[in-house]
């Protein structure tokens, strides 16, 4: 028998394995493909395997670890980047894959690749080109943008949907893609209270009592209730689910969050400042590469680049 022959039994095995997921699980040998044609047959690796290495592998993903979550230019250590979210968002829903038996690879492709499109400076970098932009800015369908066109990573339309799905009305239209938009929302609900208790924007009894009865007091706790209420609403299902009381929670708890960490004085006060930063870059770049040069150049920015690049063209 070849070397060859005995790759195409390593890719016949890995396909083999995916079989005993669940019937409603996303396969590998049923993915709808990519837009191009591979002119190489990866022999090791399946669709969503080699979509993830191309994602971690990739300069965006790299730049995540300089980007904002919630707190500008933080001097703790601690304090989440955007690459730490995102590595939170993927551990949750790999665990959500596992117990569901669904497949992980795909849900950890998408995952990693959600928030590549990501403006510096948080939400406030994205509403500062939302507002100054032709036809808005939104980081999800950035992220697309700079997988297929920018980066040319040629992922599955599979990963792509879950990447442009995972948050707005779209709903991802495979149940890996719809794990990973319920554990977006659970992962920075819990990292940003943490990460707001440790910058002093809120203290641990400020959070309501109905919360803490609810989720329980810990981070692990609070993951763990919205993962249980999944998994008993899930389980061999055609679509993922929360019980409504678990969803109405969620809400409210976003709702809570809003008003008392994103929007309370101390997290917002430097957005006049970053929206200016933010905006006269993209005034200046547009005014070399067009519009969606700009807007390419500068939603790639880590914080302090786009820092530095603003000092550099005020003093021109």
């Amino acid at each position: 028998m070849s070397l060859d022959n005995d790759f195409d039994n390593i890719k016949e095995l890995l396909y083999k394995k995916e079989e005993s997921l669940s019937p409603f699980a996303q396969k590998s040998v049923y993915s709808k493909g990519r837009a191009k044609e591979e002119p190489y047959k990866d022999p090791f690796r399946t669709e969503f395997q080699i979509d993830k290495e191309r994602i971690i592998n990739s300069k965006a993903f790299r730049r995540l670890k300089r980007k904002t979550q919630v707190f500008y230019t933080p001097k703790n250590d601690h304090l989440r980047t955007r690459l730490t979210h995102t590595l939170e968002v993927s551990q949750i829903s790999r665990t959500l894959a596992c117990i569901l038996n669904l497949n992980e690879d795909l849900t950890e492709a998408i995952a990693l690749g959600h928030d590549l499109g990501h403006a510096p400076f948080g939400h406030s970098g994205e509403e500062a080109l939302m507002e100054i932009t032709k036809n808005g800015f939104k980081h999800n369908v950035h992220s697309v943008r700079v997988v297929e066109v920018i980066e040319g990573l040629n992922l599955t339309k599979e990963t792509l949907d879950g990447i442009l799905n995972h948050t707005g009305i779209g709903k991802p239209y495979t149940l890996e893609g719809q794990i990973v938009k319920i554990a977006d929302r659970i992962a920075y609900l819990n990292h940003d209270i943490e990460d707001a208790i440790r910058e002093e924007v809120i203290e641990e009894s400020d959070i309501p009592k109905e919360f803490q009865e609810y989720f329980g007091t810990t981070k692990s706790e609070r993951i763990n209730t919205v993962i249980k209420d999944m998994y008993l609403n899930s389980i061999n299902q055609s679509e993922i689910r929360m019980s409504e009381i678990c969803v109405n929670f969620l809400n409210n708890l976003r709702t809570w969050m809003f008003k008392n960490v994103y929007f309370s004085d101390k997290t917002k006060q430097e957005e006049y400042k970053i929206k200016k930063i933010v905006s006269e870059l993209f005034e200046y770049y547009k005014n070399l590469y067009g519009e969606q040069g700009a807007i390419d150049y500068v939603a790639g920015m880590s914080d302090q680049f786009a820092i530095t690049t603003h000092k550099e063209i005020c003093r021109k």
